[in-house]
């Protein structure tokens, strides 16, 4: 499977949305998504990952090095996850106390679901 990733801007805020599998192969595509948002300079970012049916130990590489990134910008990103399973590796791998995770894209931008 392929990896899709679109961005949007809503509010003061940028969307990136992921739909696919994230592993070595298919990479880049959400580096370069994340980092040309920051180069642009929106440093408010949601990941949206609801459509992430796969993740290997290089998407949370790919998401760990967008964060620092932006976190030296003076910015933000946050996940939006439904999967348990991809929780899942968020939890076993520590990241859930790196990143916020909100449950809803609405839960992540503020906004009535």
């Amino acid at each position: 499977m392929h990896l899709h990733v679109s961005t949007e801007d809503v509010g003061g805020r940028t969307v990136v949305r992921a739909v696919g599998e994230v592993d070595v192969a298919s990479g880049d595509r959400l580096r370069d998504a994340l980092a040309r948002a920051v180069t642009d300079g929106r440093t408010d970012l949601v990941v949206d990952l609801t459509g992430i049916t796969f993740m290997d130990s290089t998407g949370l590489g790919i998401l760990v090095g967008a964060l620092k990134r932006l976190r030296l910008a003076g910015g933000t990103l946050e996940l939006v996850i439904t999967s348990e399973r991809l929780l899942k590796v968020f939890r076993i791998t520590g990241l859930t106390g790196l990143f916020t995770i909100h449950a809803t894209r609405a839960d992540a931008l503020g906004t009535p679901g």
